[in-house]
């Protein structure tokens, strides 16, 4: 009777198998990650645009209060949005996250989201200042969607990297190697 031998080189190996599983969690944590940005980003960015247009052009009988004002009222608004935008990120897109102290988190916070204030504030100086273009149709895509763009990038990155780093992610189990410098390993 013929004996069939079970090729086991075509079956995954354990170790490749656990880094393919670790690589796509590690994506499916990146994609809920970004998707909580994006959403905690999206009622920021609501609250943005309403208040800095309402400040400027009024809206349904209300007044503007910051007439020929525009970087005023950009940066009032900046400022309600990035507290709706600290709460958000803070306890949902990087709740779970061990990012060290609350207060060390707040200031890095407000220096990162002053370096978007001015990156979004940017395309609204050219546009109103330097090209002369007062309409909201010019101001909003100068200022809601070229310079909040940009600056969302910005945010992604120094938010992951700098405010709510991960500093749980180191494992337990990593292994530590030494070398003694005549290339021979010790453990």
């Amino acid at each position: 009777m013929l004996e069939r031998r079970r090729d086991d080189s075509a079956a995954p190996r354990p170790r490749l198998r656990d880094a393919w599983s670790k690589h796509w969690a590690n994506r499916r944590r990146l994609f809920r990650e970004v998707l909580s940005f994006l959403s905690v980003g999206g009622v920021a960015y609501l609250v943005d645009v309403g208040l800095s247009n309402l400040l400027l052009f009024g809206f349904l009988g209300i007044p503007a209060l910051l007439v020929a004002s525009p970087v005023k009222a950009k940066i009032v608004s900046t400022i309600v949005s990035m507290a709706v935008a600290w709460v958000g990120n803070r306890f949902l897109t990087y709740g779970q996250r061990d990012s060290g102290s609350a207060l060390s988190g707040i200031w890095k916070f407000v220096v990162v989201n002053l370096i978007g204030m001015v990156i979004v504030v940017a395309p609204l100086g050219v546009t109103w200042y330097l090209l002369g273009l007062h309409d909201p149709l010019s101001y909003n895509i100068s200022t809601n969607v070229v310079g909040i763009g940009l600056a969302m990038v910005f945010r992604f990155w120094a938010y992951r990297t700098w405010v709510f780093p991960d500093r749980g992610e180191e494992d337990p189990a990593a292994e530590v190697v030494v070398t003694d410098g005549f290339d021979r390993t010790a453990r």
